[in-house]
């Protein structure tokens, strides 16, 4: 049987992830719930404890059906949520430690970033990919676009970009 994930949310007492879902072929919405069990307020950074959490439950035989629909990204977050309300934070709190741990600083030196931290900032890059990709499927799918781009400058001509024959 096919889920088509809808929505997916945290509650913070009993602490457990919920996800809204239909079944394939099916209007009716559903509820399911999946308690969150030896987490813990003391759980270590985000990249390690909520990710390794995320994983876990999204690769538990039991909840892997509903969650198939369900990006890794948004459990962390879950998870993360989860843990801000366990230290006494509030939800706009860990949200915006949430947001400033996932946005991306263009000048930022991607060069200068551990395996870990690269990998980190890669993946939040494929997220915003794939969020903001136009499909063929997609109402407002195009495809061919031809953009103007305002010059602002007059450009410089390189000897290497000629158009001569001479080289060859």
């Amino acid at each position: 049987m096919s889920y088509l994930a809808k929505k997916c949310g945290v509650r913070f007492q009993p602490p457990s992830i919920i996800l809204v879902y239909t079944e394939e072929g099916k209007e009716k919405t559903r509820l399911h719930v999946m308690p969150v069990r030896n987490f813990s307020q003391f759980s270590g950074t985000f990249s390690s404890d909520c990710s390794l959490a995320a994983e876990q439950l999204k690769n538990n035989p039991r909840h892997q059906a509903y969650l198939a629909g369900t990006s890794l990204h948004q459990l962390q977050k879950m998870y993360y949520l989860l843990r801000g309300h366990l230290r006494g934070e509030s939800l706009a709190e860990s949200l915006e430690k949430f947001q400033q741990e996932e946005t991306i600083d263009p000048e930022e030196d991607l060069n200068k970033l551990d395996d870990k931290e690269l990998a980190k900032r890669k993946s939040i890059m494929d997220e915003l990919f794939e969020k903001n990709r136009k499909k063929k499927d997609d109402p407002d799918f195009i495809y061919d676009i031809e953009v103007e781009f305002p010059q602002e400058e007059q450009l410089e001509s390189c000897g290497w970009d000629g158009d001569s024959d001479e080289d060859i």
